[in-house]
């Protein structure tokens, strides 16, 4: 790889052995890649994936002490993903045994590295840093350093900036060093699309379930997305984000996508339209049917299939403000509609700390509340993944939740109605009526 000269003396160990280690192991990362040279980081924060004080993560917090100890802090502050305990969160005691000896032991001894390294405010703490509220949100053109799946594929579409799908760590030594290797996605011809996405759908398709689709079919390849600009039209509104959040989450966990464009819609299609496309790029047609063909194929993993419900999460990745209030009007209307006051399974609504806080200072929160449902910062995906918590029958409208865990999926319209409609709990539900329906929510 081709280095400056100030970045071959701190290879050199012109800054201590810890920054010349930290350079060499994004030199050895790149050059496995085929990257050619380093380029500067230029957003204003960072954002870390391991937010979670397992007790098997050792290294990391070794790593962190050399770091610290070396005064070399992260050349930006940065946020994390979301933290895994909430006691506000439905547990049992022996769950909370797990939780809090066996697995995150070290938590609060990690958060305090977080915050000596450069944690950008106690509240910084989500898989959505890129949210109006929290203030993470980079620009178009912007190199980051970041590994969260969905943040990644959020930042590089819907805000045309630049980073790769890096494993964890990867992301705290670029903002170390203050530079990443080039390749990939943060080249003008890794952003081109492979494939040519066909939505031809007779309504508004489910966000997961497109973007499961499109992930499992892709994988890491780039798809250029047409059709789906009818039903979210021509501006990037808070509607279309929240919808391209999730759906970007769904192809980022379901296959491996980095990177995707809509046509007419993400800022680089508007800006270079079908020249995006590669020239031998395949062509994928999703209708009604392919939708539900790939919802069928969902395994479902409980050892009682028709068990009732015990939990029920939303928000991976976390909610945003606007959904925290339509699921609000959502949640009442279904209750008010089954004769009933509260949900009838434990329902966890979650969103980071800023957007929990705005959420808050609205009408909806106290209307929410009165229906049970919770709201929580906590990331389901780390309260999922232990041998207690995956034996629970979970139900998610999260297809990144689904994939990772035990928790079986539903689209919104099934969760509504399973959590809002007393004993129903548990229902077989057929292939999902927003399939066949025409317009709606």
């Amino acid at each position: 790889m081709k280095l400056t000269d100030e970045q071959r003396a701190v290879l050199d160990g012109s800054k201590g052995e810890t920054l010349a280690k930290v350079m060499e192991s994004l030199v050895r990362y790149g050059e496995l890649f085929g990257a050619e040279e380093m380029v500067p980081i230029s957003s204003r924060y960072n954002h870390l994936v391991t937010s979670f004080g397992l007790k098997a993560l050792g290294p990391v917090y070794e790593l962190m002490d050399k770091l610290l100890e070396a005064g070399a802090p992260s050349g930006q502050k940065f946020s994390v993903d979301p933290k895994p305990l909430d006691k506000n969160v439905p547990s049992s005691p022996l769950q909370d045994l797990v939780f809090k000896v066996f697995m995150y032991s070290r938590q609060k001894d990690y958060e305090a590295q977080l915050k000596e390294l450069g944690l950008l405010s106690d509240n910084a703490f989500t898989c959505t840093c890129y949210m109006d509220e929290v203030g993470n949100k980079p620009g178009f053109g912007e190199v980051l350093s970041w590994s969260e799946s969905s943040a990644v594929v959020y930042a590089n579409s819907v805000l045309g900036a630049r980073c790769n799908r890096n494993s964890g760590i990867i992301d705290l030594m670029g903002s170390v060093i203050g530079c990443v290797p080039k390749f990939g996605l943060l080249t003008d011809e890794g952003r081109k699309a492979d494939w040519i996405i066909e939505v031809k759908t007779e309504s508004k398709p489910e966000a997961q379930l497109l973007g499961s689709a499109i992930g499992m079919k892709v994988m890491e390849d780039v798809p250029y997305i047409r059709g789906l600009d009818q039903w979210l039209g021509n501006e990037l509104d808070d509607e279309a984000c929240t919808y391209l959040k999730d759906f970007g989450a769904a192809t980022a966990s379901n296959g491996a996508v980095g990177l995707f464009h809509v046509e007419g819609l993400t800022p680089e299609a508007v800006k270079y339209g079908e020249d995006l496309i590669n020239p031998d790029a395949k062509v994928y047609v999703i209708d009604d049917a392919e939708l539900e063909r790939v919802y069928r194929e969902y395994p479902v993993i409980w050892k009682n299939k028709d068990a009732k419900p015990k939990l029920c999460f939303m928000g991976c990745p976390h909610m945003s403000l606007q959904q925290l209030k339509d699921w609000t009007d959502l949640v009442e209307e279904g209750l008010k509609k089954n004769g009933t006051d509260r949900v009838s399974v434990p329902t966890v609504f979650t969103a980071a700390p800023d957007v929990l806080e705005a959420f808050a200072g609205t009408p909806y929160a106290e209307r929410l509340a009165k229906t049970g449902v919770i709201t929580s910062y906590i990331c389901p995906l780390m309260y999922m993944n232990n041998p207690l918590s995956e034996k629970m029958p979970v139900i998610t409208s999260s297809n990144k939740l689904r994939t990772y865990t035990s928790a079986r999926y539903y689209t919104d319209e099934e969760i509504l109605e399973q959590i809002t409609a007393p004993g129903k709990g548990g229902i077989k539900i057929s292939i999902p009526s927003i399939l066949s329906k025409k317009g709606g929510r």
